[in-house]
């Protein structure tokens, strides 16, 4: 035997356990196909005894088993079924079985070091009843030299690929199946069944939360929401390996992947690169060389199989890019999930339950002070599950987010925190859960530094944060506001009561006693901004109401910023100073212009821009301060098809864009997909002249009838966030 063969065989040692960690569901262990008992006499001829000849897995998409377990969608040779539910397979055997003197059992095996306790080696006998929620076997049927079983897996098995042998028992040793991956058997979560973790009550809400391929992401502002179709594309080839390859990447141990909690935890940590080389590198400078830029992307499906195939941290992506990945490993795994965008985020870089806007003498926002922002938006996911580990009433929905905000035990990654923990303030129940609170309640402080050091607050607005919480509605393309699952009504007893269990428990609050605090109650200051379309000039509107009998004078200042939706400044584009007189119990209004050549150089891809509005009342130095983003309306594709839809067929798409701007576009790419209608296509095109129209056709064979979607994205040097869809309906042949 040769050196490198006897070392290979030698498990490496470590003081603390005989064998290895077992983490890597692609690793896979010899087994024996003779496993003698002892020496084995001249005349043994493994012929005479029971012999499987072959297994037949029943694991087309029209079988029962994929049928009865949901799993038909699945575009995977293999048997998939789900935990705690009964599947059938059938063993031909060389010859008739006796159940009086023949003894077969079947073994489930996964890694490289199967083992019994550790759930990762089970052994099946056959009996005579299926206890519901535990391994077992019994034959349901008996014809010639076959016989059908149905198996019955635990509830809280390993989620993963199994590998399957059966086992003959002779008296001289065991004789086992050759190794045939052909019978494979994954095993995922059950939302179906009443035992598992994950069960979910209502049919509707398991068809979007587990099988629906397609969602939908909110972006903009609360006063404006913006939307986009998102491709999950869970069910498409070689993504539900690509999720399970994610768990090995993470190297969850084996024996924790029954445990949603804990699948959760891991993945918030591998769906983003920080710290583990993991799927996504977020990128929020508006650079994205050697890459993809967040917004092209249209689904979850190329960046799975891309990191798959790669093994490398693919780029880039922001909130909504990290969730929608998470959402596909979710539903592909069988964890109910749902993608959820909050409006007003608070990134509260201390946690205090308070972001602070600091103010210089003449009422701007000092950059160099403010450290906290507020995202237009940001998006996490829910995933829905018993939490054994909290109290009862903690289960249900849990929050959990791929995106790199924030260390969490040392690591980048957030959750799984309970909702409904975050709205009664108990916050000091895992994971994360006071960085949650955080996000969706607090209030913006405008602070004004005087010289001498001294913080003076100017105003509060407690009503902003966390101000609209919104996911897709099941069973349509529609919005559902879940605000109120996450906070009481804003001004509540209970809401009061929540913040108050909120501190008790950790949540750090800064009062506003440590600092001076006079508002100004005399005159109100607002402002609106005309809705606006990308490339036109449009206007905001400041009006002052003085509810006193005295005039006032006020010097106004607005300041314009384009900003990142993460609410990080850019640049700041629009400067204006202006005086008004203010009459006793009267309102008065002022039109500040905004033209295109103001800020169309200086655009970011989301379009968002930053208001702030501040006013020095000359007669009291008191200061009015309000602050609003604003997004401008971005032109859509047009996406139609010709020819006829029916599966097999070879049918058109043609999307087409017409340059709404100023500019000619460079550097224009479109991207096309739609799951079971086309894979996704990139097409490279050089630049669109200003008001020319571009026409893309591409030829598809859909695979499945049914209602499918299309969503096309274009991205350019200085346009993107620009996407478009359609629905279509694919005939039976």
């Amino acid at each position: 035997m040769s050196e490198a063969s006897t070392s290979e065989e030698k498990l490496p040692l470590n003081g603390r356990r005989a064998i290895p960690p077992n983490n890597s569901n692609d690793e896979e262990n010899e087994v024996p196909e003779m496993e003698a008992f002892g020496l084995i006499p001249r005349g043994f001829n493994p012929r005479d005894y029971l012999r499987v000849v072959d297994i037949y897995m029943f694991k087309e998409p029209h079988e029962i088993n994929k049928q009865e377990h949901h799993t038909d969608k699945y575009y995977n040779p293999r048997l998939i079924v789900r935990r705690g539910q009964s599947f059938q397979i059938q063993i031909d055997f060389n010859r008739p079985y006796k159940p009086e003197t023949d003894q077969f059992w079947l073994e489930f095996l996964m890694g490289r070091y199967p083992q019994q306790n550790k759930g990762t080696y089970i052994p099946i006998l056959v009996g005579n009843v299926l206890k519901p929620g535990q391994w077992g076997a019994k034959i349901i049927q008996r014809e010639n030299n076959s016989i059908r079983l149905s198996i019955m897996s635990s509830t809280t098995c390993i989620v993963g690929k199994f590998r399957l042998y059966v086992a003959v028992w002779t008296p001289y040793g065991i004789l086992r199946t050759r190794r045939n991956s052909a019978t494979d058997t994954y095993i995922l979560f059950n939302p179906w069944c009443q035992l598992d973790a994950v069960y979910l009550d209502d049919e509707k809400e398991r068809e979007e939360y587990v099988l629906n391929d397609v969602g939908i992401v909110f972006h903009g502002n609360a006063e404006d929401i913006k939307s986009r179709s998102w491709s999950y594309g869970q069910f498409e080839e070689n993504v539900l390996d690509a999720c399970l390859f994610l768990m090995d990447k993470a190297e969850l141990e084996l024996s924790g992947r029954g445990n949603p909690i804990k699948i959760c935890r891991v993945a918030s940590a591998v769906i983003n690169s920080r710290d583990d080389n993991g799927v996504l590198v977020g990128s929020w400078d508006n650079t994205y060389a050697h890459g993809l830029a967040p917004s092209a992307w249209t689904g979850s499906v190329d960046i799975l199989l891309e990191y798959y195939s790669s093994k490398q941290p693919v780029r880039y992506g922001q909130c909504w890019v990290f969730a929608g990945v998470f959402n596909t490993f979710l539903r592909c795994l069988g964890i109910p999930a749902r993608l959820i965008t909050n409006y007003s985020s608070a990134h509260d870089n201390n946690a205090n339950l308070r972001v602070d806007f600091f103010l210089d003498d003449e009422g701007k926002v000092d950059t160099r002070l403010t450290k906290d922002s507020v995202w237009n938006y940001h998006c996490w996911n829910e995933a829905w599950m018993t939490r054994p580990d909290l109290p009862v009433g903690f289960g249900g929905w849990q929050v959990v987010d791929g995106t790199p905000q924030e260390t969490s035990d040392g690591m980048y990654r957030c959750g799984p925190a309970s909702v409904q923990a975050i709205k009664h303030g108990h916050v000091c129940f895992q994971f994360d859960a006071p960085f949650v609170y955080a996000e969706v309640n607090g209030d913006i402080f405008f602070t004004r530094m005087e010289k001498n050091g001294t913080q003076v607050v100017e105003s509060v607005d407690t009503t902003r944060i966390g101000q609209l919480i919104v996911t897709k509605a099941v069973g349509r393309d529609a919005m559902m506001d879940i605000t109120e699952e996450y906070k009481f009504r804003e001004g509540s007893d209970e809401e009061r009561l929540a913040l108050e269990a909120a501190v008790m428990y950790g949540v750090k609050k800064q009062s506003t006693e440590d600092t001076t605090y006079q508002p100004q109650t005399d005159v109100d200051m607002d402002f609106q901004v005309q809705k606006a379309v990308l490339g036109h000039d449009f206007k905001v509107t400041i009006t002052f109401r003085n509810k006193s009998r005295n005039s006032y004078t006020a010097t106004t200042y607005l300041s314009g910023n384009i900003v990142f939706y993460t609410g990080v400044t850019k640049s700041e584009f629009k400067k204006h100073s202006f005086n008004v007189k203010l009459e006793p119990s009267s309102s008065s209004s002022f039109d500040i212009m905004i033209k295109s050549s103001e800020y169309m150089s200086e655009l970011l891809e989301q379009a968002s821009f930053h208001f702030f509005v501040t006013a020095r009342i000359n007669e009291t130095g008191k200061i009015l301060a309000v602050q609003k983003a604003t997004v401008l309306e971005i032109p859509t594709l047009r996406i139609k098809t010709k020819g006829e839809m029916v599966a097999g067929k070879e049918m058109s798409v043609i999307v087409e864009f017409t340059n709404p701007l100023k500019q000619t576009l460079e550097n224009v790419t479109l991207r096309l997909e739609g799951p079971g209608v086309l894979r996704t296509i990139q097409k490279q095109f050089g630049r669109i002249p200003v008001n020319s129209t571009l026409t893309w056709e591409v030829k598809s064979i859909p695979m499945r009838p049914g209602l499918r979607k299309l969503i096309a994205s274009l991205n350019s040097d200085a346009l993107r966030h620009v996407y478009g869809e359609l629905d279509v309906q694919i005939q039976k042949p």
